[in-house]
């Protein structure tokens, strides 16, 4: 584990294992320099156990950042539950996930992602304190989802404001991959908005219901790379922009929901040669973890959700602008920003 690439310093990697419910489960704690750690819980069928452990690494570390950069008093952490969401699920196994949670005595708290919807984390509160994205309870909102995608939606403007001088989506042509919960949400307002919609996903009716209500061309999951595009809003899983994939992109821009979208840091610098504006991940999806730290603080406001996602787009527009204006890859910027804010708390506590 410690000579993996994407160890990075992390304080804290416990793994889960519940004989009776069949729950392999590893939590991730990237930092607590700026609060407890958090971040949600993906269930996946993974390869191998070395995938698994690579997964929440990246992902635990991409929290610290997401929640640094979205200037919220909570560190990075992640949940992997290795097992098939649709056919792996019980009631069981969650409360198992809860305890484990519950074990870490609220340096960690937990939340729905990929895989994992409300109705699970419902089940994981019988456990546990530490645990929000619930819809119920004094300051419970409900699936964040919706955030993250308006979040995703206001960063496809800021960046499309960069590329051309205005963030009008009407007639624009968008590429999204995965209309789940974040590509579904963010797919309606961009329609609204009068943009030209292709998506894909392996879901088939998730393809139907959102090209039904958007008018979206549904392509194959494979031809998603090459589709002619203003810009491409990758919304399922990372790893996406790839040594294979690059080449095939005939975009200008690249902003999207989903987790670590670059197999590799250095891919930003190549999207920067090839001339596509990469809007970094952990920033433009920072909106569900707002509205998380919300429910977190006990006293849940909407008002200060939406003026911190607020906030967070000027920080987005700033990395953006910071980027082009010295000619970094626009990763390396918000890199860079959010290791020195994670290094500032850490030395002031």
């Amino acid at each position: 584990m410690f000579d993996n690439p994407s160890f990075d310093g992390h304080e804290g990697v416990h793994a889960f294992h519940d004989a009776a419910t069949g729950l392999k489960c590893v939590i991730a704690v990237h930092s607590t320099a700026l609060g407890p750690a958090a971040g949600g819980c993906r269930m996946w069928n993974y390869p191998t156990g070395d995938a698994m452990l690579t997964d929440v690494l990246r992902l635990s570390q991409g929290m610290s950042y997401k929640n640094a950069m979205a200037g919220i008093p909570l560190g990075g952490g992640k949940a992997v539950i290795w097992g098939d969401p649709k056919s792996g699920k019980s009631e069981a196994l969650f409360e198992a996930f809860g305890r484990a949670v519950q074990s870490l005595n609220g340096t960690y708290y937990t939340a729905e992602d990929v895989g994992v919807d409300v109705a699970d984390m419902t089940v994981v509160r019988r456990q546990t304190k530490y645990v929000a994205g619930l819809d119920e309870g004094d300051a419970a909102s409900g699936d964040p989802s919706p955030v993250t995608a308006m979040g995703v939606y206001l960063g496809i403007r800021e960046v499309a404001r960069r590329l051309f001088g205005t963030d009008d989506l009407n007639g624009r042509t968008i590429a999204v991959q995965g209309v789940g919960s974040v590509g579904g949400y963010t797919c309606g307002h961009l329609a609204k908005a009068g943009a030209k919609l292709v998506i894909t996903d392996i879901d088939q009716e998730a393809l139907a219901a959102v090209s039904s209500q958007t008018g979206a061309v549904v392509v194959a999951p494979s031809d998603i790379y090459d589709v002619e595009a203003d810009i491409f809003s990758p919304n399922a899983l990372g790893a996406v922009i790839n040594e294979k994939t690059l080449s095939r992109l005939k975009v200008k821009g690249v902003a999207g929901g989903a987790n670590n979208q670059l197999v590799v840091p250095e891919m930003g610098e190549f999207l920067r040669r090839k001339g596509i504006l990469y809007a970094p991940d952990y920033v433009i999806n920072g909106g569900g973890i707002i509205n998380v730290a919300a429910e977190i603080s006990g006293s849940y406001s909407r008002e200060w959700v939406d003026a911190t996602l607020a906030k967070l787009m000027v920080t987005l527009g700033e990395v953006l602008d910071e980027a082009l204006q010295t000619n970094q890859p626009t990763n390396y910027v918000a890199d860079r920003i959010a290791r020195a804010r994670i290094a500032a708390a850490r030395k002031a506590r």
